[in-house]
């Protein structure tokens, strides 16, 4: 198991899966919640499990920032190098190679717990200079009883996972009750673990509404040329699919209500329509949305619409109803005497996956 996250496409099969979040798009996504409530992170213990200091900018970002978000305690683990790709165990970072806690033996096989807590330099301001780190006992696994341990602790869990674990690691997180901000590929929204706790609103989207390539993950020299991938400021980065942030922390964008025109000025008035009626499915009492902005305001009925809807989901607007590909629907929207619900059915094509939804004042 990588240290940070896998690749979003496929990281069981990757030759490379290293990419690393950037401190802008953290520091964006955290101020959202902090606009949403100034003290979200107060008095809160925060746990930063899949990370390294020394290449990830998720600790930089809580440590440099600990007195202004109030933290009670930060927490960060990292990953053993032995465990990590063979073109990172050759690096041995300064940090490592000049603290006299380095151990070349402990380096390669255990995993390393960062903590911020006070002042130890003596300036009396509490950032990045004032980590104090230790080797864990055991690799660093999250699913270790050592780790499992500081999840317990913790009153917030924010990482960029193993996207390749991104299942295992929400149950994990989900299962202790936590608070959690983490990454993943948005079809993880698809998944049976997944979408049952977007359905009962207890995990939903992040605030920033990343959407296919619009996110930039830092990369090193060693990384493999491919396409989709750029030089900034003399780093490359790489973009990597529909990455999505996924959260149970409130935030103002959750709530915003979505605009929308009524059934007969979207046939009459968007583009996307091309002047067409809505359909009706075969097998599903509902009809077909193609485009989140077609969706008619004053359609009392159930509606599919494409799982990107969640990135402008209001849970105050509507009603989240269940999902084609699997058994979350209710029996009175499968349309009998059809014999598949696996996915929606139109003129007797299959679709895409759909969501299905209701207005809530039509409820």
């Amino acid at each position: 198991m990588p240290k940070t996250s896998a690749n979003l496409g496929g990281a069981r099969e990757a030759k490379f899966d290293e990419f690393y979040t950037q401190y802008h798009d953290i520091e964006k996504e955290m101020n959202a919640y902090l606009d949403y409530d100034k003290n979200v992170f107060r008095d809160k213990i925060v746990l930063l499990p899949c990370d390294d200091p020394e290449w990830s900018d998720f600790t930089k970002y809580f440590a440099q920032n600990f007195q202004r978000l109030g933290l009670k305690k930060l927490i960060s683990t990292s990953y053993a190098i032995e465990s990590k790709p063979a073109w990172l165990n050759l690096q041995l970072t300064l940090f490592e190679t000049q603290n006299p806690k380095f151990d070349k033996k402990k380096a390669r096989a255990n995993g390393k717990i960062f903590t911020l807590t006070r002042d130890t330099t003596g300036d009396k301001k509490i950032n990045v200079q004032d980590l104090e780190w230790e080797y864990l006992k055991g690799d660093g696994d999250f699913r270790s009883a050592e780790v499992t341990a500081l999840r317990d602790e913790a009153d917030i869990v924010i990482t960029n996972p193993p996207f390749s674990l991104f299942r295992e690691f929400l149950e994990w997180i989900v299962a202790a009750g936590k608070r959690m901000v983490i990454l993943g590929n948005m079809n993880a929204v698809t998944y049976k673990e997944v979408f049952p706790l977007i359905k009962e609103n207890k995990v939903w989207l992040g605030a920033t509404r990343n959407g296919v390539g619009s996110m930039w993950f830092r990369i090193t020299d060693t990384a493999p040329q491919k396409s989709g991938q750029k030089v900034e400021n003399g780093q490359r980065l790489q973009t990597v699919g529909s990455s999505s942030w996924f959260t149970n922390l409130d935030h103002g964008r959750r709530h915003e209500t979505l605009v929308l025109m009524n059934r007969n000025d979207n046939i009459k008035f968007n583009r996307k329509l091309k002047g067409r009626d809505y359909q009706k499915y075969d097998n599903y009492d509902a009809i077909e949305v193609p485009f989140t902005d077609a969706i008619p305001s004053d359609y009392p009925g159930a509606m599919g619409v494409p799982i990107s809807f969640l990135s402008k989901y209001n849970p105050d607007q509507f009603e989240l109803l269940g999902m084609t590909s699997n058994t979350t629907l209710p029996d009175d929207l499968l349309l009998k005497p059809h014999e598949k619900h696996d996915r929606p059915y139109l003129d007797g094509a299959r679709m895409y996956v759909r969501l299905l939804i209701r207005h809530r004042n039509a409820a």
